[in-house]
Parts: structure tokens; sequence; C-alpha cells
């Protein structure tokens, strides 16, 4: 590069310096800007799958709005979401990482839909169906999931399934 062009761009590299230094953001917050911010009622783009395996909290509410939430967990090897139903909730995951089990029935007692899920495999739960999601593999699963309408309070997050059956 010429020394001229380079003395040209010196005031824009500068100014992106201090902006970087002073921790200022440009152009609305990141993923790293906003550890467990919950987002919610604003407008936000970024990169779902760096967010996603990024979070090393059991359920973290990243997103949470008038009609629908978008939360981030990490299930532990063995560990599993526990059977649950949102009676009028529906629901959608996205398994970003890992290897699971996916159970749902109609009630917790008759879990007739069974399938094995991994990287890149979307489920949906309707309203009402009783589901749980296990753990079978070896490394931790890192998925997103979408709740319409909102199931959990805006800003909630638990590091652990034990801070999720204490708050229920």
């Amino acid at each position: 590069m010429k020394k001229q062009n380079l003395l040209k761009m010196l005031p824009a590299l500068l100014a992106g310096f201090l902006l970087i230094m002073s921790g200022c953001k440009s152009d609305g917050p990141g993923i790293t800007d906003v550890e467990h911010e919950d987002l919610g009622s604003q407008p936000w783009a970024f990169d779902i799958e760096e967010l996603t395996l990024s979070n090393d909290d059991f359920r973290a509410a990243r997103w949470t709005g008038d009609y629908m939430q978008m939360t981030v967990m990490s299930i532990k090897p063995g560990g599993e979401i526990g059977l649950e139903a949102h009676p009028d909730v529906d629901q959608f995951l996205r398994i970003e990482q890992g290897s699971a089990r996916i159970l749902m029935g109609k009630n917790k007692d008759e879990l007739s839909f069974i399938r094995e899920v991994s990287d890149d495999w979307a489920i949906f739960i309707p309203a009402g169906y009783w589901h749980n999601l296990i753990n079978t593999g070896k490394e931790d699963v890192k998925l997103y999931s979408i709740y319409s309408p909102p199931e959990h309070p805006k800003g909630t997050v638990h590091a652990t399934i034990e801070d999720d059956d204490h708050h229920h």
C-alpha cells in the first residue's frame, strides 16, 4: 500500500481504534457486547449459530418480545430439558451441536413421538404436547428455542437445570 493512501486512511483508522478502545458500539449490540442481556422489543441481527455455540448456561432468554421469545440452551451429556408441556405455547428448537433424543406426546405417560436428532435438526412442538429432550452424546447439546408467545420472564437466565427447577 502506498504511503499516501495510508495517510488518507489514518483518520478513519484512528477513529475506529478509539471507538473499539472506548467500548462504544457503532451499529448496535453484537454477540459479545451483550453477555446475558435480553434485547427483546428492539431490533437485533446477529449470527445465531455463534450465539448458540458460545452459550454455556442451561437456559438464557436473549430476545423477549410481546408475541415471541428466543432462548439459547446448553444441555450436558446425559442431561435433559425435563418433561414439560406448555398449554398455550408453540415451540421451535434448532440443534446447532450435539446429539439427542426428542420425545413428545399428548399426555406425559404416552410419549409416542421419538426421534434421534443432531446438528442442524429442527423440532416443532405444538402447544399442549408433553416433551423432553435428552442429550445422548458425549458433548454438550447447544440449541436455540423460539416460543410463541413467550414462555419465560424477560431476562431469564438459568445457569443449571437445578436453577430452572428452583424457579418452577
